[in-house]
This record gives C-alpha cells, structure tokens and sequence, in this order.
C-alpha cells in the first residue's frame, strides 16, 4: 500500500497505480507516455484495439487534448449529476494506445479529490480502466481486484479499501455536430 505521494512519485516516473475513482477500482498511468499505457494492457491482458477511458480535472485540461468537439459537451459535463464519460471524435498529444480506431477518446472530467490530486501533481490526464482482467467483472471493491494485478502495479493508493464500488460512469459519444450516441 502506498500513500498519494509515493503514488505521484510513480505516475510521474512511468509507472502504474491501482486507485479508487469516482466510480470504480481504477488502474491507471500517465495517459500521454505510451509505454506506461502498455504496462497497463500487459496487466490487463487486453487487446490493443481497446481504447481507455482518461480522467482530466476540468475543461481547461481537456482542451489541452481534445482539439474540437461540439460545445454541447460543456453542458452535458456540467450538468451530469452521476459520473459521465464523454467520447470526443479527436485527440492530441496522447499516447496511441488510449485513442481508439477511429481517433475518438472517452475523457470524464473527475470530481473525486484524490484523483484531481493526482492529474493536478502530474499535469496531465490519467488512464481509469477498470482493476480487472480483460473480459472480467469490475472489481466491487479492493478487496476483489486479482492479486496478479496487485502484485505487478507500482503503486496502490490506499484510500476507501473496504468500501463498495460498483458504478461505472455513463459513457456517451458526441460528433462534431451534436449527434448523442449512448454507449453505457
């Protein structure tokens, strides 16, 4: 188990983290350093062709990495009352395991505090797929996540081990011209 610095300490140095979400059990790296992110699909045991989910902390990182999307996405960000992932139709500046076949990507602007101290500390965004083996149920809770998969992460961040977790966001994808297409 590690605290927040010692999990800082490895996103910044590469490395991959098992942490808790605003959702769910999240394994996680530097969203823009792509040999971290194949660390991540090895853990996984996921096909390349699978794109991840990314965490920013607002609006102003996102459009760091997203270069045009349809302004409606400002409106369905801030008025989701549950976690919401967005699918933007382009990215920039990622690494090419997290953008998908079509160059989309799914980015949730995040509101749990460890996480937002996380991006805020490496200044970028950072992967949030689930803490499971390709084809697996998500983990409900710490507790639940393979024992492979904690044994071969470089951190853990040690925060809500025992508390339930068995939401994953929404996931919606929104064209350049508005079109809502519900994913999740």
């Amino acid at each position: 188990m590690n605290s927040i610095d010692k999990v800082i300490e490895q996103l910044l140095e590469g490395g991959t983290i098992l942490y808790p979400t605003d959702t769910i059990w999240g394994l996680g790296c530097d969203a823009t350093n792509e040999e971290a992110c194949q660390k991540v699909l090895a853990l996984k045991n996921r096909p390349e062709e699978k794109s991840f989910i990314l965490l920013v902390d607002g609006f102003q990182m996102l459009e760091k990495y997203v270069p045009e999307f349809n302004q409606v996405c400002y409106d369905l960000a801030d008025l989701a009352t549950s976690p919401l992932t967005i699918i933007y139709p382009t990215s920039k500046d990622l690494a090419p395991s997290v953008i998908a076949e079509d160059g989309s990507v799914g980015i949730r602007i995040t509101k749990d505090p460890n996480c937002i101290k996380l991006i805020r500390a490496l200044k970028k965004p950072i992967v949030s797929t689930s803490a499971n083996l390709s084809g697996q149920q998500s983990p409900s809770c710490y507790g639940d996540i393979e024992s492979s998969m904690k044994n071969n992460v470089d951190a853990i961040l040690e925060d809500r081990l025992a508390e339930k977790m068995t939401s994953p966001s929404q996931i919606i994808k929104i064209a350049l011209d508005g079109t809502v297409k519900v994913i999740r």
